[in-house]
């Protein structure tokens, strides 16, 4: 990958700036640097506490620095999905030709707002068209315990309740983004979700017929900061004014793990905006995620 990067780096170079691969050396400034927003960048903060180093992994996601001499001023993830950690949006561009001429593949960009859309706008010039832009996002947060009552049958899923847990996790992402996570095979998505109920980041209420009636997930989690994703309530039981409850519940068990639970949600779901604001939760930022 270096050596793909490094022709675009070699025309850069009259401005003092460059973008290269990250790696274990670089860990201590990527922790650095992300901690200056520890709920915008919890992705990545939970990457770098789950394997100790900002070096490409197995898998081959890396980091792009963005670099004034020795001075890392912004970075990017790029695994499945790239994630900016402190870009500002002047230094998008530099990220975004490094990521187009690695070869690979998106399915999302996603952080903050101006940088992602900032991203997106030099990817466009690319080729790479996206399938949804959703521009704006409240980052939303709350630090201590929801205002308001919690549904005590919100637990944590376990492996027992997999069969039924798989089901209510793709119907939600199939609502989210409109497509089935089991287009390319059921393997990948399968594993995922079965990762998140052992690590203790599943949380579900199945009732005594079997069916899930509420689950969410800890789609990152740090020692500071968690990162809700995959709200989804069973649609026979939506409109009867259960979600803040469960939602309660949420901040409750995730704060077993961090003081500061947060998520993102799309700025035209008011319904959803309305229930986080009644348990509690503040906005903190905006984000922006393009779906490719």
């Amino acid at each position: 990958m270096l050596s793909r990067v490094a022709p675009w780096l070699a025309s850069r170079n009259e401005n003092g700036l460059g973008v290269r691969v990250l790696g274990g050396a670089d860990t201590l400034a990527l922790r650095a640097l992300a901690n200056e927003d520890a709920v915008a960048n919890v992705f990545i903060l939970a990457h770098l506490e789950s394997t100790g180093t900002a070096a490409p992994t197995s898998g081959g996601a890396s980091v792009f620095g963005v670099f004034d001499g020795d001075t890392l001023l912004g970075a990017c993830w790029a695994g499945a999905n790239l994630v900016p950690v402190q870009l500002e949006p002047g230094l998008a561009g530099y990220v975004a030709n490094a990521a187009h001429l690695t070869g690979r593949r998106y399915a999302s960009i996603f952080g903050p707002a101006e940088t992602v859309l900032a991203l997106y706008a030099r990817f466009e010039q690319l080729g790479h068209v996206a399938h949804e832009v959703r521009a704006g996002q409240p980052l939303l947060a709350i630090s201590g315990g929801p205002v308001i009552g919690a549904n005590p049958a919100l637990t944590f899923g376990s492996m027992a309740d997999f069969d039924r847990i798989l089901p209510a996790c793709a119907a939600m992402f199939e609502e989210e983004v409109g497509y089935s996570p089991f287009l390319g095979g059921q393997e990948f998505y399968s594993k995922r979700v079965a990762g998140l109920i052992r690590q203790g980041h599943s949380l579900v209420h199945i009732d005594t017929t079997g069916t899930v009636v509420f689950k969410a997930e800890l789609g990152a989690v740090t020692r500071d900061v968690t990162q809700v994703q995959g709200v989804w309530m069973n649609p026979e039981l939506r409109g009867r004014g259960q979600s803040a409850g469960y939602m309660a519940a949420v901040v409750n068990l995730s704060r077993t793990f961090a003081p500061v639970t947060s998520l993102y949600v799309n700025d035209y779901n008011t319904k959803a905006r309305a229930t986080y604001q009644r348990v509690g939760f503040e906005q903190v930022g905006t984000f922006a995620t393009v779906l490719f």
